[in-house]
């Protein structure tokens, strides 16, 4: 196996069985391990008897690593970078670390692994092999808004703290009124949970559960207009005898099996 002297290694998003062999060679050999918090690598490492020497490296003090980090790897030694979970940069530090090192001409390779967002999408129904990853959302109302809005014509996938799920979910309603979202929580864990459904109807189901642990979720794009204007001339022969969106939607999705929260999101977006 060839040699590098900076290693990029996932960790396991939740089950630490799901990491690979060449990951924990790696970090049982490397001289160095730099982590986002020393605590959480070190149960990993003494799960699998691990001894690797930790530094810590997180988003306040990436800037003032980088002298120390290139001093390491220059006198010789190796380093891997690890996130708390998943692959390292995917909404986590190293960006500005990975390209000073390359800059100063370090060897650098990443390994693959674990990563939440590919998890979530490579088990849900998708019409498209293009999305839109845009990690955390943003705080702001009117932010998240203003996504939606831009990625309304592809499938957006992001990250949300469990505290503020239903908050988000609100707002993809009444802006998107019967979009498709899909949400998975404890993914990979013995309780993992995928739901897809309309931000309406997972609006509801969450709000009875406890949400723990970060969620992974995906808003579906809007139904592509192109093959919805085959229905038109039967959308304005149904408002003409005055039924609403909704039952629009589910005449539409009975009779020519269309999905009826891509109809209802359809007949949204031409009131706009």
């Amino acid at each position: 196996m060839k040699e590098f002297d900076f290693y990029i290694v996932p960790t396991p998003i939740g089950n630490l069985g799901d990491i690979t062999s060449r990951a924990l060679e790696v970090l049982n050999t490397v001289d160095i391990i730099a982590c986002e918090d020393m605590r959480v690598t070190q149960k990993l490492l003494n799960h699998f008897s691990i001894g690797t020497k930790c530094i810590s490296y997180h988003k306040f003090n990436e800037k003032e690593r980088i002298t120390k980090f290139l001093e390491i790897l220059k006198s010789g030694k190796k380093m891997a970078l690890v996130s708390d979970a998943g692959t390292p940069l995917f909404c986590d530090p190293g960006a500005i670390l990975v390209k000073e090192l390359r800059e100063a001409g370090i060897n650098i390779t990443a390994l693959p692994g674990a990563n939440a967002a590919v998890t979530l999408i490579s088990q849900i129904p998708r019409d498209s092999e293009e999305f839109a990853f845009v990690g955390f959302l943003p705080k702001s109302k009117s932010q998240i808004i203003d996504l939606l809005n831009k990625y309304k014509n592809i499938d957006m996938v992001f990250y949300e703290s469990p505290n503020r799920l239903i908050a988000t979910l609100k707002i993809i309603a009444e802006t998107f009124p019967g979009r498709k979202v899909s949400i998975g929580r404890e993914l990979t864990k013995v309780f993992e949970e995928i739901i897809t459904d309309n931000a309406e109807n997972i609006l509801e189901h969450f709000s009875e559960n406890i949400l723990k642990g970060e969620i992974a979720g995906m808003v579906h794009r809007l139904v592509d207009q192109s093959s919805a204007w085959e229905f038109q001339d039967k959308i304005k022969s149904l408002k003409s005898k005055n039924f609403s969106d909704k039952d629009i939607s589910i005449i539409i999705s009975t009779l020519y099996n269309i999905n009826k929260n891509e109809i209802y999101s359809y007949l949204t977006e031409l009131k706009k």
